[in-house]
């Protein structure tokens, strides 16, 4: 093992024995160079003459680009055209720390790493599996199929699952039978792709008990919050912040780990912008700070970087004073179609018999329970002019992307194939 990895080790272990018997081997392993060619560049910096740097200079000591591009983008270059630190923007992590607790008031002023900046979520959720990654990670069905090539055929983390609802509410018993083993690590995701379910304030409470009880019984439990859809909650009832904001300061057995980010939340998907937070009860700034170089030495050994551009063009965002109003404007976008959603659900009985929806109030999608709905997904390409996305058993209808105009013709469409396979039989 790297001298600079035992090190590490060493402040986890000497800070939170837990955490270190959480880490994989690969989380054991790595480690965000301090020396090297990294620890010389620091080193040179600001020099008269600095020749250790990987990127190419004009004499006047600016970047050196091409004016194609450059002429297309109002940033300065040195906010575009050269590195970022494989922590990620110093500034952008700090304004997304201080927007996790202005959005999670439950938070206050518990102690929390500060944000590790990834490419976007994948790449978020990749390096939480490369740190914490064993043998198993528990996930609620239905999930995201993304979470299989993340987890199961990069990492070789067998996933395994228990029915995300009992009924028409959130399956919380399951989870309880689950949490048995000596170290656990489980992955929820709300608002739910593909559900759009987000947990009720008492489900929310309950999650958290059930946590907890594990934990006291000795647990050891690693919790991957995946937040991409933060914020897009439209019901009254249903929990607002973060289930981290309940989990960061639980117990020292449950490690509480956010993956969130500017791409869903701040509608910037090709931007490529993501976060890795930690949170533990007694979390001190040395664990943090060797959790925070874990995640960057993932980054530096996978990416190198997130891009530059980027996280300048979200740091912007975050910035502006107009900000919070245009969020605002978006967000009643997609409430207004999620409520005509479920207007067109409450009137139109004559759906019963063919497809019911799944519960849902928040996020992107919703998703109904339908028979063959391959063959239905086939039907609407063939004959409606319509795409959805067919699941098992299930098809996720993602009204974020269709048009309010749209929504009526959408449901009647699946209403008529779904007849028309009726009447083949």
């Amino acid at each position: 093992m790297h001298p600079e990895a035992e090190q590490l080790n060493g402040t986890i272990g000497n800070n939170n024995p837990v955490v270190l018997s959480m880490l994989s081997t690969r989380g054991k392993d790595i480690y965000f160079p301090k020396k090297g060619i990294l620890g010389q560049t620091a080193e040179a910096k600001g020099k008269k003459i600095n020749a250790t740097i990987g990127m190419a200079l004009e004499d006047d000591g600016s970047p050196l680009c091409l004016q194609t591009i450059a002429s297309q983008v109002k940033l300065p270059k040195e906010n575009v055209f050269l590195y970022s630190s494989s922590y990620g923007n110093l500034a952008l992590r700090k304004k997304w720390q201080q927007l996790i607790f202005a959005k999670n008031p439950s938070l206050k002023t518990k102690p929390i790493s500060l944000p590790v900046v990834t490419c976007a979520l994948t790449h978020g959720l990749s390096i939480a599996a490369y740190l914490f990654g064993n043998d198993e990670i528990i996930i609620p069905e239905p999930f995201w199929g993304n979470y299989r090539l993340i987890f199961t055929n990069t990492f070789g983390t067998k996933i395994k699952t228990f029915p995300l609802f009992e009924g028409s509410r959130l399956n919380t018993k399951e989870l309880a039978k689950i949490l048995a083993n000596d170290l656990s690590m489980v992955l929820l995701n709300y608002p739910n792709n593909p559900t759009g379910y987000t947990p009720t304030e008492k489900e929310a409470d309950e999650l958290v008990q059930i946590i907890h009880k594990a934990a006291m019984q000795g647990h050891k439990i690693i919790i991957l919050i995946d937040d991409a859809y933060f914020g897009l909650v439209y019901e009254q009832g249903i929990f607002q912040e973060s289930l981290f904001a309940k989990l960061a300061d639980l117990h020292k057995n449950v490690l509480a780990v956010k993956i969130d980010g500017a791409t869903k939340e701040d509608y910037v998907w090709g931007l490529r912008v993501g976060f890795v937070t930690f949170g533990i009860k007694g979390g001190s700034p040395k664990l943090y700070k060797a959790l925070e170089a874990k995640a960057a030495g993932a980054v530096r050994g996978t990416i190198s970087n997130a891009p530059n551009i980027s996280q300048s063009l979200v740091l912007h965002s975050l910035e502006d004073p107009n900000y919070t109003k245009q969020k605002k404007e978006k967000y009643e976008t997609l409430k207004r179609r999620y409520i005509k959603v479920k207007e067109i659900i409450a009137t139109h009985k004559e759906y019963q018999p063919y497809f019911t929806p799944l519960p849902f109030n928040s996020g992107y999608f919703m998703c109904i329970e339908v028979k063959e709905s391959e063959t239905v997904r086939k039907i609407l390409l063939e004959k409606f002019d319509t795409g959805i996305i067919a699941l098992p058993g299930i098809i996720r209808i993602a009204f974020s992307g269709t048009p309010y105009d749209q929504l009526e013709e959408l449901f009647e469409n699946i209403y008529k194939a779904c007849k028309l396979i009726n009447k083949a039989k």
